[in-house]
C-alpha cells in the first residue's frame, strides 16, 4: 500500500464471485467514495479522510487504475482507455445501468451492517459520478452525491442527457426521490465532460429533491477557476475557506453528516 493510503485499512469483498479491494477509515455510519479516473489517487484518498473526520467511515472500493498512484497524463489516459473497454462500465450506451453497480450495492448494504447507523452515503466522480444515483435504487442509501458525472460521454444530445439508469432503475430513484431522499450534484459550468444537459435532466425529473451546485469556470470568472477545471472534490479543489470549491466540499460533508450522523 502507498503512503497516499497511509491510516487506510485494506480487505476485500465478494458479491457474486468478483472480490475487489477496500480501503476503509474511520468510524461510524458508511460513505462509499467511488473514484474518479484514473483510480484512488492521493487527492481522492485525502477526500476519504475529510469524511472520515466528519464522524463517518469512508469506504474506498477498488474500480480501476493502481491505489494511491499520482494522477498523470499518461496515467489519466491509459486508466480511461481500460475503463472504456471493461464490461463493468456502460460508456456509451442510454438507459442502461453499468454492470459494477450491483457489486456498488452489495457493498453498501454489507458495510451498512458492519457500521450502522440510519442508512449509507455514496460519492461518484467523473466516470463513477452517476454511479451514487444508481445505488440510490436500494433502500440502504439515504445520501447520494453526484460529483461532475460524465457517463455516458456526452457525443449526442441523448447522451448529455441521460442518467446511466436503465427506465426500471430511474422509476425506483424518482420513487425514492418523492418519499424525501434528496440528491446532491456538483458540476463546473464550463465542463464539457460533465454536461449541464445532464443537471437540467435531474432537475426536470427530480425536482427540489435534486440540489444542483454549478461553480463558475466560465473565462475570466472572479475565482480563478480555470476554464477546464472538473474535478470539484479533489484535483479542482481549492481549499482555502470562502472559496466556492471549499464551500462545496463543506456542503457535501455537511450533507452526509446530517443525514448519517445526525
Amino acid at each position: 500500500m502507498t503512503d497516499a493510503l497511509t491510516g487506510f485499512a485494506p480487505s476485500t469483498f465478494t458479491h457474486r464471485g468478483e472480490t475487489r479491494t477496500v480501503y476503509r477509515i474511520g468510524s461510524g455510519p458508511a460513505v462509499i467514495v467511488m473514484s474518479e479516473i484514473p483510480g484512488i489517487t492521493p487527492g481522492v484518498a485525502e477526500f476519504g479522510r475529510r469524511v472520515a473526520a466528519e464522524g463517518l467511515t469512508a469506504v474506498l472500493p477498488h474500480l480501476f487504475g493502481d491505489d494511491g498512484r499520482p494522477i498523470s497524463s499518461g496515467y489519466l489516459a491509459s486508466s480511461f482507455a481500460k475503463a472504456c473497454i471493461a464490461k463493468e462500465f456502460t460508456v456509451l450506451a442510454t438507459a442502461r445501468t453499468s454492470p459494477v453497480i450491483d457489486w456498488l450495492r452489495a457493498l453498501a448494504a454489507d458495510q451498512h451492517r458492519q457500521c450502522g447507523g440510519p442508512g449509507v452515503g455514496a460519492v461518484g466522480m467523473c466516470f463513477t459520478g452517476g454511479f451514487a444515483l444508481a445505488m440510490m435504487v436500494d433502500d440502504v442509501v439515504v445520501a447520494p452525491v453526484l460529483s461532475q458525472p460524465s457517463l455516458p460521454i456526452g457525443i449526442t444530445r441523448a447522451q448529455r442527457r441521460d442518467l446511466g439508469l436503465s427506465g426500471e432503475d430511474l422509476d425506483r430513484v424518482k420513487e425514492r426521490a418523492a418519499a424525501g431522499i434528496c440528491v446532491l450534484g456538483l458540476r463546473f459550468t464550463g465542463d464539457k465532460m460533465s454536461p449541464p444537459e445532464r443537471f437540467a435532466h435531474l432537475r426536470e425529473l427530480l425536482g427540489d429533491a435534486f440540489v444542483g451546485v454549478e461553480l463558475d469556470s466560465s473565462p475570466g470568472n472572479p475565482h480563478g477557476h480555470r476554464t477546464r477545471a472538473h474535478s470539484v472534490l479533489t484535483e479542482d479543489l481549492d481549499d482555502r475557506p470562502g472559496t466556492p470549491t471549499r464551500a462545496a466540499l463543506d456542503q457535501v460533508l455537511g450533507f452526509f453528516t446530517e443525514r448519517l450522523a445526525g
